[in-house]
């Protein structure tokens, strides 16, 4: 019986040749797209403007882009499979998953004592007081996204009913922070479910559709409402929160105290900026621990039952809309409360604070985090808002830098940071409060 050996490279495609072909693609995809903001660069030589290359720069950047494309898929093919791509992020997560709680308290302590340190200025706790602002409405949009499994578009929308509630009470009514603030996210609840009830029937990426255009039309309306919501205009002249009827002046009114005759301490304005700092910290807490305990109730598990399988939810008897609806009208709460803090905190706000790119954000903070993950969007609220702050002195390669920065951290974590999701009833941990290890059934 003859055998025949054929020669095991005939069929298969050279490595080195399709890593270098790969590379050389993504470079042209770069020599394209960095030669009209890269290669050209506008001067103004008196009434004429006059268009100048920059070559070296268009070189540096599609060089920077074939290497670094090369490099990655080296590593990815040296790593293989088993080690690269989705698990990566899951054994990340898992990893750090024993530690959450130590980590999270270790975090409260630090944001605690964050504006004391000595080298925390005014611009550096208002940069903070910024992040904190952004993992708060990641957790309100955690619930829609992270544990229902709903994706969201539109979560601005609440954000802005939020914020234009207190102004528009302030203003008509006079009524303060705190007479609002719950108001806020009662309104933005009822936004919510007044969202929930038409894309009851909807999934994936029709939901999402829907979504963006509910938030469309809240900023279009609240952009051409003019008499009422001020239009392009805004709103401004929004009144800072008080420490509880105390203000923060350096001379208080006939028959008033102001907050540093109260503490006996000397007047500084640092004082409005320290404050509304530990306030948007206490909401964001309070945020986080009524997600950690819905998700032990029935209706949180009933989110990630939903985030699942709907179709098994209905045969155990769930009801698909009041869990929808549920989630919608939470995430919508906080979203709210989020909104009244902007605006007291801004003392202006307009339609343009508002726009689709805030909602991108926010869902890019909960996705880059890992859904579900509250620990991981906190490090993916400080990630995503810090770096572009950071990144200033760039100037117009600011955001160049940010969008490469998220590219190279989904690429090594496509799944988030923390991927890890640890299920809130485990099988192993219900038999043993009920006494049946060891025994069958």
């Amino acid at each position: 019986m003859a055998t025949t050996t054929g020669t095991p490279a005939a069929g298969r495609p050279n490595p080195v040749g399709a890593a270098i072909k790969d590379a050389g693609l993504a470079a042209f995809v770069a020599f394209i797209l960095a030669l009209p903001m890269l290669g050209l660069k506008t001067v103004a030589e008196g009434p004429v403007v006059v268009v100048e290359p920059r070559w070296d720069w268009l070189i540096i950047a599609v060089v920077a882009v074939f290497f670094g494309r090369l490099a990655i898929t080296t590593w990815a093919r040296v790593r293989g499979p088993a080690h690269g791509g989705a698990r990566a992020g899951t054994h990340a997560g898992q990893g750090v998953a024993k530690y959450l709680k130590g980590i999270g308290w270790g975090g409260i302590v630090v944001a605690i004592i964050l504006p004391l340190m000595p080298f925390m200025d005014r611009t550096s706790v208002d940069l903070a007081t910024l992040v904190l602002i952004y993992v708060m409405l990641g957790w309100g949009l955690n619930i829609v996204v992270g544990l229902a499994g709903l994706l969201d578009l539109g979560y601005v929308a609440f954000y802005a009913v939020g914020a234009y509630s207190y102004a528009l009470l302030n203003a008509y009514f006079g009524w303060s922070f705190w007479a609002c603030l719950p108001l806020a996210g009662l309104f933005a609840a009822s936004f919510g479910i007044a969202l929930g009830y038409p894309v009851l029937r909807l999934r994936g990426d029709y939901l999402a559709i829907v979504t963006l255009g509910f938030g469309e039309i809240i900023r279009v309306v609240l952009l051409n409402w003019s008499w009422f919501t001020g239009g392009p205009n805004g709103i401004a002249s929004i009144p800072r929160p008080s420490f509880f009827g105390f203000e923060f002046t350096r001379n208080a009114g006939e028959g008033e105290t102001a907050f540093h005759e109260l503490f006996g301490l000397s007047y500084s304005s640092e004082h409005r900026v320290v404050f509304l700092y530990y306030l948007i910290l206490a909401l964001a807490l309070i945020t986080n621990l009524v997600v950690l305990r819905m998700r032990k109730l029935p209706i949180g598990r009933a989110w990630e039952a939903l985030r699942e399988d709907e179709i098994a939810c209905r045969s155990l008897g769930i009801n698909p809309t009041n869990v929808k609806l549920s989630a919608f009208a939470l995430g919508a709460t906080f979203g709210g409360f989020a909104g009244a803090f902007f605006a007291t905190r801004q003392g202006f706000i307009s339609p343009e604070s508002f726009v689709f790119t805030e909602s991108a954000v926010i869902l890019a903070i909960v996705v880059l985090g890992g859904m579900g993950s509250q620990v991981g969007v906190v490090l993916a609220a400080i990630l995503l808002i810090l770096l572009p702050e950071l990144a200033r002195d760039l100037q117009q390669f600011r955001m160049l830098f940010f969008g490469l920065a998220m590219v190279l951290i989904m690429i090594w974590r496509p799944r988030g940071l923390l991927a890890f999701r640890e299920p809130t009833m485990q099988l192993s941990r219900l038999r043993s409060r009920l006494g049946l290890n060891g025994r069958d059934g």
